[in-house]
């Protein structure tokens, strides 16, 4: 006998064998040549049989199983591809990949020949199918192989079917995805070289909404988007697909996607921890105001590349953190009192015990721009022109009376009696080194003073400064 009638001999159903050997010949056929008979043979057996193969749902289905039955919804359906089969004497083949889902989450199923053709003219969004067919392990995860799919109208799937998506509405494997976001963060365009001996491209940008944040991966035509939108404007994505990486899950856009600039501002408010909570092997989100800033600094790698590094500090309302900016990220244009955000940062042991803050290539660093005054430090609104209009940005938000140091917690301010500081006052102030270099700035935990003098002094060390204060700057002619 040959491998279908040996198939067939241990085959339990009522059908003819010219019935079940016509069945192999439409599925070798329909597989393209990825099949041979007796592949195809078993395949037709499997579907034959009435026992096993319901899966509860489709988190249950696995690459090694025979055969799965499964009800699912239609979330996406893509486009008919022809391939040339291995056989130059037969047709071309076709095929259809379409997403589907149910409460526990979703999986693509692909058709082929005849049902590609069939499933592109009937299949919509929303429908609800019977499926059967052999999974597989995909380039994107569990696919299935689909041997028979039917309208399933009496069967209700609980998954919502939208035209635009927010964050915390994707899930792995979805496609035709619509979203609208705030630009976080962008990438700079790296290239590849694919397995064919072509060229391909890849960018990142990080996007943002009501509900969250997302990895949004940009490929060969689409990457010119992460050179040409700036952090902060609003964008939709069209016609992306939910990919896992590193557990966590990204939006990819390929040439069949894109990403729009649109008039809409999408509102994007994370949610920050306090910097006076933060400890160590923390993995957070914080927002502030930049204090202070470093000189950005090159190093470097053991593999002989070049690497660079940028100092911040950034305070908020509970206290305040040193964060090291990594490679592209000690480009952006910060400066003290710029109000910025850091996602995703590490917490890590730093310098005198101290803790400080490291973003790296998965952070994002978003400038939200110049500070308000009444955030962060106290800034206070009286002095400058003696109408209480001063703006108090920069260094100076951080300070009392104007940017004025009191005397070591003493009352005596640093201003004069007619609430400006022009005569200048004799002080001596204690803080931390938050910037050395010129010129000096000190911070005792309340306020921030700028130091004039070529004093030899360590970030994190604690000094004291002795001299005249003027215009929010003391002339030191002591520091110990």
């Amino acid at each position: 006998m040959g491998a279908i009638e040996d198939v067939y001999a241990d085959l339990d159903a009522d059908v003819s064998l010219e019935e079940f050997r016509e069945a192999v010949e439409e599925k070798v056929e329909q597989m393209g040549g990825l099949a041979d008979e007796e592949t195809a043979a078993m395949l037709i057996a499997h579907e034959m049989d009435e026992e096993g193969g319901e899966v509860e749902s489709i988190a249950d289905i696995e690459p090694g199983m025979e055969e799965v039955k499964f009800v699912a919804k239609v979330v996406g359906v893509g486009d008919v591809r022809t391939f040339e089969r291995d056989d130059e004497d037969r047709d071309e083949g076709r095929v259809l990949n379409v997403e589907v889902a149910d409460e526990t989450g979703s999986i693509r199923i692909t058709f082929w020949d005849k049902q590609a053709d069939a499933g592109e003219e009937e299949l919509e969004v929303g429908d609800t199918l019977r499926i059967s067919g052999r999974p597989k392990e995909g380039y994107n995860g569990v696919e299935v192989n689909v041997n028979d799919a039917e309208a399933d109208d009496e069967t209700d799937v609980d998954v919502q079917v939208q035209d635009t998506y927010r964050v915390e509405d994707l899930s792995l494997g979805l496609s035709d995805v619509n979203l609208r976001g705030k630009v976080l963060d962008t990438d700079e365009v790296r290239t590849f070289d694919r397995d064919d001996g072509s060229e391909g491209k890849v960018a990142n940008l990080k996007l943002g909404d009501s509900t969250g944040r997302i990895r949004v991966t940009l490929w060969d035509e689409r990457t010119d988007r992460a050179e040409e939108l700036d952090p902060g404007v609003s964008v939709e994505v069209v016609d992306g697909y939910v990919r896992e990486r590193d557990g966590s899950l990204e939006l990819h856009v390929g040439n069949r996607g894109a990403v729009e600039e649109i008039d809409e501002d999408v509102e994007y408010v994370p949610e920050t921890a306090d910097i006076g909570d933060l400890e160590i092997g923390d993995e957070v989100d914080i927002g502030g105001v930049v204090r202070s800033t470093d000189p950005k600094r090159t190093f470097d790698r053991d593999d002989g590349s070049e690497g660079q590094v940028r100092n911040v500090r950034v305070q908020d309302e509970t206290g305040d953190l040193r964060v090291a900016l990594w490679g592209e990220k000690a480009d952006i244009d910060i400066a003290p009192g710029d109000e910025i955000q850091l996602a995703d940062i590490e917490i890590q042991d730093g310098w005198e015990d101290d803790i400080e803050g490291s973003a790296g290539w998965q952070s994002t660093v978003t400038v939200l721009g110049e500070a308000d005054p009444s955030v962060g430090g106290g800034a206070s609104d009286t002095g400058g022109d003696g109408d209480g209009a001063s703006s108090g940005t920069g260094l100076d938000a951080f300070g009392g009376d104007d940017g004025g140091a009191t005397d070591d917690g003493d009352a005596d301010t640093a201003s004069g009696a007619d609430g400006s500081d022009a005569d200048g006052e004799f002080v001596e102030f204690t803080g931390t080194v938050v910037q050395a270099g010129d010129p000096i700035i000190l911070d005792d935990g309340e306020e921030t003073v700028s130091v004039e003098s070529g004093a030899d002094v360590t970030l994190g060390q604690k000094v004291t400064a002795r001299g005249e204060l003027r215009d929010g700057t003391l002339d030191a002619e002591d520091v110990f």
